[in-house]
């Protein structure tokens, strides 16, 4: 069963920021998008068996480099590419276990079609990729301002390395 990010009341998605969403937690609970306001966030859809899976340790060394400032990165594990099966615990335990990440990762989730929750949609909407509004594959990313707004998409083959300048400029403006 997948996992659905919901918007917290009915709005208008042009009107909604990231901040406007819930998303379930990896291990049961759900956590308020919104906690991240006033912070940049970079939102990723991840797989644990996807030949971008290492880029798991350059998301871990921008959350590092920039989590004392307030950045985050959030991990939302998809296995609509059929490159993360098993069950969220296991994706957890090798995220944490094998890519030592401490960032929030989120319950697995569709990034594409009639099953992607509210948020992933308004993801799309706002930066649209080479597939137009689709994800294309694992280790899309999303960089989010402090202000909820999706500032840059970044496609799959983008090594986080190469966002840290631009997250750096969001937190000296931030």
């Amino acid at each position: 069963m997948e996992a659905h990010v919901t918007p917290k009341e009915t709005m208008d998605a042009a009107g909604s920021t990231l901040h406007d969403f819930d998303a379930p937690l990896i291990g049961g609970g759900t956590r308020s998008l919104g906690d991240f306001r006033g912070h940049p966030v970079l939102v990723v859809n991840t797989a644990t068996q996807c030949a971008f899976t290492p880029q798991l340790r350059g998301l871990q060394e921008l959350h590092d480099r920039f989590s004392p400032r307030g950045f985050s990165v959030l991990g939302f594990p998809s296995d609509q590419f059929h490159q993360d099966p098993g069950t969220d615990e296991e994706t957890l335990e090798t995220c944490t276990q094998t890519y030592s990440v401490t960032f929030p990762m989120f319950a697995k989730t569709d990034v594409n079609g009639a099953g992607a929750p509210p948020m992933w949609k308004w993801l799309c909407a706002q930066k649209a990729g080479v597939m137009g509004g689709r994800i294309a594959w694992n280790f899309t990313k999303f960089l989010v301002g402090a202000d909820g707004m999706v500032i840059r998409r970044y496609a799959p083959p983008v090594p986080p390395s190469r966002i840290a300048r631009r997250i750096e400029m969001e937190l000296g403006s931030s």
